[in-house]
C-alpha cells in the first residue's frame, strides 16, 4: 500500500466541537475548594504588607477552617490576630477604617497552625505582645528574621528560577551566621537562597477568568512579588471582569503565575463560616 496523502489519523476525526479550544477559567468557586489540597507541613507564602486592605483575609480564613498544622509561612508580618483586633482597630481609626473582615496571620498563630515564620516583623513596637511573638516566647513556633528587602528578592529569585543570590544585607550581624560570605568590590556580601514555597496566598483587586490581576494601594507590595513563586497561585479578589476589561497596561500579574481565583463576598462574613 503506497503512503497515505495528507495528515495520517489514528482513530475517528474529531468533531467540530472537539476541535474547539477549551476556556481557560481559572475562577473556583468557593474558598474552602480553593485551599482545599493545602496540607500539614506545607510552606505558603501570604501576601500583604500589613494593612487591612492587603491580606488575602478569606484565603487565611479558610485555611483556619481547613486546620491544617506544622505549617512553615513567609510573609512580612506576623499579623495581629483576632485578640487585639479590637485595639488595633481602635488605635488606626484616625488613620484609616478598618472593615469587620480582617483575618491575618495572627488568626493562624492564635490557632496553634504554625510551625514557623519567615518573618521581616514579627513583633510589634512598644509593649504589645502578637500572637506570633508570645508564641515564640512560649517555645511554640520557630522563627527566621528575614531583612524585608531580601525576604521580597528570596521570592522574587524563586519565581525567577535563580538558585540564590548574594546581598550586603545583614553581613556582619546575626543574619550572616551559617552562611557564605563572600567580598566584592572590598565589601562583604551575604549568599542568600531563593524561597519557593508550596502554595502562594495573594490579594488582588480585580482579576479575569485568565488569571490575570490589577491591585490596588499597597496590595501590590508582597502579593504581586509572592504571585508565582510557588507550585499553587490562589489570588483572592474583590472582582472578576469579562476578559479584554482589564487595560493591559495595569495588569501587573500576568495570569501564567496564577492557578487559582476566589472572589471576596460583598458582605463581610465570620471567618469560621464556609464559604
Amino acid at each position: 500500500m503506497g503512503p497515505q496523502s495528507g495528515r495520517e489519523r489514528c482513530g475517528p476525526s474529531p468533531t467540530e466541537a472537539e476541535r474547539r479550544p477549551v476556556p481557560v477559567n481559572k475562577v473556583v468557586a468557593s474558598f474552602d475548594e480553593a485551599v482545599s489540597d493545602i496540607f500539614d507541613g506545607a510552606v505558603l507564602l501570604i501576601g500583604g504588607f500589613g494593612g487591612p486592605g492587603d491580606w488575602p483575609c478569606y484565603l487565611i480564613a479558610a485555611v483556619a477552617r481547613k486546620g491544617v498544622r506544622d505549617l512553615i509561612v513567609a510573609a512580612n508580618s506576623s499579623g495581629w490576630g483576632l485578640e487585639l483586633l479590637e485595639q488595633v482597630r481602635e488605635q488606626m481609626s484616625r488613620i484609616m477604617p478598618v472593615p469587620p473582615d480582617w483575618y491575618d496571620l495572627g488568626l493562624l498563630v492564635e490557632r496553634g497552625q504554625l510551625r514557623k515564620g519567615i518573618l521581616s516583623f514579627p513583633a510589634a513596637p512598644r509593649t504589645v505582645l502578637r500572637p506570633f511573638e508570645r508564641a515564640l516566647l512560649e517555645g511554640k513556633v520557630e522563627v527566621e528574621l528575614v531583612p524585608q528587602g531580601t525576604l521580597a528578592e528570596r521570592i522574587r529569585a524563586a519565581r525567577a528560577g535563580i538558585a540564590a543570590f548574594y546581598t550586603p544585607t545583614g553581613a556582619g550581624t546575626f543574619v550572616a551566621e551559617g552562611k557564605e560570605v563572600r567580598e566584592f568590590d572590598g565589601r562583604p556580601y551575604v549568599l542568600e537562597r531563593a524561597l519557593r514555597g508550596d502554595f502562594s496566598l495573594i490579594r488582588a483587586h480585580k482579576a479575569d477568568r485568565y488569571g490575570n490581576l490589577v491591585y490596588r494601594g499597597s496590595s501590590r507590595t508582597f502579593n504581586a512579588t509572592m504571585a508565582g513563586a510557588s507550585r499553587i497561585t490562589i489570588a483572592e479578589v474583590d472582582e472578576v471582569v469579562e476578559v479584554g476589561e482589564l487595560d493591559p497596561e495595569c495588569v501587573v500579574t500576568p495570569g501564567v503565575y496564577v492557578d487559582r481565583v476566589v472572589v471576596r463576598p460583598r458582605e463581610p462574613r465570620p471567618w469560621h463560616e464556609p464559604m
